[in-house]
């Protein structure tokens, strides 16, 4: 008798919670003791410091917390940096499932399953928390306004239906960490989304809770900062995707408003050419014609620079598939991760389940 074939169940995921910290010695241990230790369809969790040049002791307080790995920044970099940092961390650690979370408790460890539960599905790639930025009290009247409007451009931007564009609170499958690179030094939240639709993957909402605030922000002082700063990053990821658009309107501008200024010249030069004058409508105007078209240029030159980036995002994503690949070999052969500090603690499992107690058998019936 045949032997049956051995069994090709895929194993559970794994899954990394990732959580940037910087100078976050106070706040860690209670983020990191909200944290669940099992949930449902995940195979086993582990978590992820990325210090990004703590100097109160951040790191050392991970390792007696109990933190599985650790990545250190001799100083700081920015929130985007460590974000991506982590990323490539969870990459050559062997996850399969990615949660970005913050180190000050904000967001609710309770609510990390049901953040998972359509990437586990298959139904999205990554997944957002919205906050419900509307009702949540220490933010202000004018920050729930530009929370609304940002979310709002960024879903024009991006063809993905967010509705909390600047939470930090996401979870992620191995095919969108592989895929999203951040560029600027501020922020990830909106490039990322960006570039989450631009290639292709399916972004969804999940409504969570949030717990009180505990400090204020580090990544911007005042309103007008963020602005200033994350203003710059929407344009430029809108214009490093959509090139064409972005310059391409604003060239048909220029040449409309020149063609208009030469109609305007020749109107008065043709009907009324007693009245002298208007030679500055038709040098605006020239002026305006030419401008449009070199911003016209830029807009045909962008689109191939679009095309070639696209290309090597491609081929940097096979790259950092195949980098994750080695360096899960080299930690089954016993070898350290680079640039991961792995504390040795154990990986979170599962409870197993118990074994179903065996039948009676019922007695015999007497002669």
């Amino acid at each position: 008798m045949r032997s049956p074939p051995p069994s090709t169940a895929p194993s559970p995921p794994k899954l990394i919670i990732q959580i940037p910290c910087l100078d976050e010695r106070e706040h860690l241990p209670g983020t990191f003791s909200d944290l669940p230790r099992a949930i449902p369809g995940v195979g086993e969790i582990e978590v992820l410091i990325i210090d990004d040049g703590s100097r109160d002791g951040t790191s050392e307080v991970a390792a007696e917390l109990g933190v599985h790995h650790i990545v250190r920044f001799p100083h700081n970099r920015g929130l985007a940096a460590a974000h991506m940092a982590g990323l490539d961390a969870c990459l050559r650690l062997g996850a399969d499932l990615v949660v970005n979370t913050d180190a000050d408790n904000q967001y609710r460890g309770s609510d990390i399953a049901r953040l998972l539960a359509p990437v586990l599905a298959g139904a999205a790639d990554i997944t957002v928390g919205d906050r419900q930025t509307d009702k949540i009290a220490h933010f202000s009247w004018i920050k729930r306004v530009l929370q609304r409007w940002g979310s709002a451009l960024v879903r024009r931007a991006s063809g993905t239906p967010v509705t909390d564009s600047t939470s930090g609170f996401r979870a992620m499958n191995r095919k969108a960490v592989s895929t999203l690179f951040v560029h600027n030094r501020f922020t990830y939240t909106l490039e990322t989304l960006i570039q989450a639709g631009k290639a292709g993957l399916v972004v969804e909402n999940v409504t969570i809770e949030t717990n009180p605030k505990t400090r204020e922000s580090r990544l911007f002082s005042s309103i007008p900062e963020y602005l200033r700063r994350n203003g710059p990053v929407i344009f430029r990821a809108y214009a490093m995707y959509w090139p064409v658009q972005t310059f391409g309107f604003l060239a048909l501008l220029l040449v409309l408003l020149g063609l208009g200024l030469g109609g305007r010249f020749l109107y008065f030069y043709l009907l009324q050419p007693d009245i002298s004058g208007h030679i500055q409508s038709l040098q605006v105007g020239v002026g305006a014609v030419v401008l449009g078209f070199v911003v016209g240029l830029m807009a045909l030159l962008g689109d191939l620079l679009a095309t070639n980036r696209r290309l090597n995002e491609e081929l940097l994503a096979r790259v950092r598939r195949l980098d994750a690949e080695l360096a899960m070999d080299r930690r089954g052969r016993g070898e350290a991760v680079e640039g991961v500090l792995s504390t040795g603690a154990p990986s979170w499992l599962p409870e197993p389940e118990p074994e179903p107690e065996p039948k009676s058998q019922p007695e015999g019936n007497p002669t």
